[in-house]
């Protein structure tokens, strides 16, 4: 080998990101920073690297270092007391409007039970692969990448499992290669069951917002869900009313079969932020069912999402 620089093999594309090359005894081993790279180009680096100096003559074996400075990963619980309040929606929405301003978001479908989000973000029938005995989570339409029990198992097939394997699944979806996510938003089952206490325990978020319709039972439950996150230190940074008016197509009346202002006066009564309401609204639940989440556009039906994600994303902010 000359005494030439070893760098200079790669392309420069390549070259400005290898810190460190050197070729001894038939091995390459290249040192890469990869701060900045999400799981993807940094699999397309390592694979063009390991092509380029494998085709060497005095190469036989290639071996590619990734170093980047290890990323402060933030978790935002979103909570429900009950279940068919809307939960998985506002958190898929939430993700992408929250992505569009600029945070670099994932997101955990931590309801073992009855996954939702390889629908709602148009993946299903996708399968993450394994890394170093870790997940690689699955790339969405919209830059989410997410990790979900329904990638891992048939569509429709039931789960009957004891708390201990709910908690070990939702352990392994959150520690996954999430490359340079820096908040990871994870759908919590309804309730305060295993997988939340799970959560609390390993994985502490560092806020969490409740989502609740305006009823009173549904207040309620939403009520002892923030009791939990409370008794474990964590800030709730504030209440969505989702459902709240639907506005009839035909007549354009907007009647309230699930009651009005509910959440926000529970918001008030607890001291707690109100971050906004959602309406009952047919082109919500369908662009959900296709895989077309509404925060992705730019109507009517995307500001909701887009003016609670701002409040979040300021909490976030504030506490950076």
């Amino acid at each position: 080998m000359s005494s030439t620089d070893p760098k200079s093999l790669l392309p420069d594309s390549l070259a400005a990101r290898v810190s460190a090359l050197t070729i001894k005894n038939g091995r390459a081993i290249a040192v890469v920073d990869a701060a900045g790279l999400g799981e993807q180009e940094r699999a397309e680096i390592e694979r063009a690297i390991a092509e380029i100096l494998g085709e060497r003559d005095e190469v036989s074996d290639v071996r590619v270092v990734m170093t980047a400075e290890r990323t402060q990963r933030r978790l935002i619980a979103i909570g429900s007391g009950k279940g068919g309040v809307g939960k998985s929606t506002l958190t898929a929405n939430l993700a992408i409007a929250l992505q569009k301003a600029g945070r670099k978001v994932g997101l955990v479908d931590a309801d073992i039970y009855g996954p939702s989000q390889p629908v709602i973000l148009g993946n299903q029938g996708q399968k993450p692969v394994a890394r170093d005995e870790k997940l690689v989570p699955v790339e969405s339409a919209f830059g989410i990448p997410v990790l979900s029990m329904g990638h891992l198992v048939e569509p429709g097939r039931a789960l009957a499992w004891r708390g201990p394997m709910a908690g070990n699944a939702l352990a392994q979806l959150v520690d996954a290669h999430w490359g340079d996510v820096d908040t990871l938003l994870v759908d919590l089952p309804p309730g305060t069951g295993d997988v939340q206490l799970t959560m609390l325990q390993r994985f502490k978020p560092v806020g969490a917002v409740l989502v609740s319709t305006p009823q009173d039972l549904a207040l309620m439950d939403a009520a002892r869900a923030g009791q939990l996150f409370d008794q474990a230190g964590v800030p709730v940074i504030g209440l969505v009313e989702n459902m709240a008016g639907y506005a009839c197509p035909h007549c354009g009346e907007v009647s309230d079969p699930f009651g009005k202002g509910g959440v926000e006066k529970a918001a008030g009564r607890l001291e707690l932020p109100f971050l906004g309401r959602i309406p009952l609204d047919l082109a919500i639940r369908e662009g959900s069912d296709r895989g077309e989440p509404p925060a992705s556009g730019d109507d009517a039906f995307a500001k909701p999402f887009h003016d609670i994600a701002a409040k979040v994303d300021a909490w976030i902010g504030a506490r950076s």
